[in-house]
C-alpha cells in the first residue's frame, strides 16, 4: 500500500532522512486511508506511489522550507485525510496539532488515525471561519496549514484570523500558487499579513508546487471573518 523507498527518496531530497519508527507509522497511515476510503470518500489518489508522492512527500516538503518553531501550535484548516497535518506530525511529533473540518466523518478517521499513531491532536469540528470566531481558536496558532482547500483570496480570511501575530499561514499549492498570490494582495494586507517571496520546487514526479508563507504582522480586525456566503462571492 506504500513505496516506503520512494517515499525515502523523496524526504530526503527536502532533507528530512526518515527513522525506522517513522516509516512504520507512514506504513500504517497508507493501510488505514486505504481501508477507510472504501468507506469515505478521503482521496482519489490510492496507489502506493501517488500515497508516497502526492500525499506525504507533498505535505512535509514545507518543513525544509520554512523553519517551523519546536514545540508550535499548528492549526490545519480543511484536514481532510490528513494532509498535512499528519505527516509533518510524524516527521515533528514536538508539534501540537488542532485538525479542522467540516466533516463530522472526517474527524473520526482523523482521531483514529492519530491515536493509531501516537500522535497528540485534537479534533473541530467546524468551518475555518467558524473557528476563526471563536476565542479559544483566533489569533492562537503559531502556523496555519491549507492543502487543497481554496483559492488564496478565499483561504486568506478562512485562515489568517487564526494566526497569532508573529505566525505564518503556509498553503500548499500547486503550479497557480503564484499567480494566486498575487489576486489575494488585498486579503493578505486586509487581514493583517505579509507574504513572503513563494516557494516553487518540483516533487519527485515532477509535479510543480509552490509553498505560498504568509507572515501575521498585526491582529485581524474584529469585523473578519465573515460569513461563508459572503467570503465565497465577494473575496477580498
Amino acid at each position: 500500500m506504500l513505496n516506503t523507498a520512494l517515499l525515502r527518496q523523496g524526504a530526503e531530497q527536502f532533507g528530512l532522512p526518515l527513522t525506522e519508527d517513522m516509516l512504520r507509522q507512514f506504513e500504517e497511515y497508507a493501510a488505514r486511508l486505504c481501508a477507510y476510503n472504501e468507506k469515505v470518500n478521503l482521496t482519489a489518489i490510492t496507489d502506493p506511489d501517488g500515497i508516497a508522492v502526492k500525499h506525504f512527500v507533498d505535505s512535509i516538503a514545507p518543513l525544509h522550507f520554512y523553519p517551523v518553531p519546536q514545540g508550535a501550535r499548528l492549526a490545519d484548516v480543511g484536514s481532510g485525510a490528513g494532509f498535512p497535518s499528519v505527516p509533518m506530525a510524524v516527521v515533528r511529533p514536538d508539534l501540537s496539532i488542532t485538525q479542522i473540518d467540516s466533516l463530522n466523518k472526517r474527524l473520526v478517521f482523523l482521531s483514529e488515525l492519530c491515536a493509531a499513531l501516537g500522535i497528540r491532536a485534537q479534533q473541530v469540528h467546524l468551518r475555518g471561519e467558524e473557528a476563526g470566531r471563536k476565542a479559544e481558536h483566533r489569533e492562537v496558532y503559531e502556523v496555519v496549514t491549507a492543502r487543497a482547500v481554496a483559492r488564496l483570496n478565499i483561504l486568506c480570511e478562512w485562515c489568517l484570523p487564526l494566526v497569532k501575530p508573529g505566525g505564518v499561514l503556509l498553503a500548499l499549492k500547486g503550479p497557480e500558487g503564484t499567480e494566486e498570490l498575487k489576486q489575494a494582495h488585498n486579503a493578505v494586507k486586509e487581514l493583517g499579513g505579509r507574504a513572503l517571496e513563494p516557494v516553487c520546487y518540483t516533487l519527485p514526479d515532477k509535479s510543480a508546487r509552490t509553498l505560498v508563507v504568509i507572515k501575521k504582522i498585526s491582529q485581524t480586525s474584529t469585523k473578519y471573518p465573515r460569513q461563508t456566503g459572503k467570503i465565497t462571492k465577494k473575496p477580498l
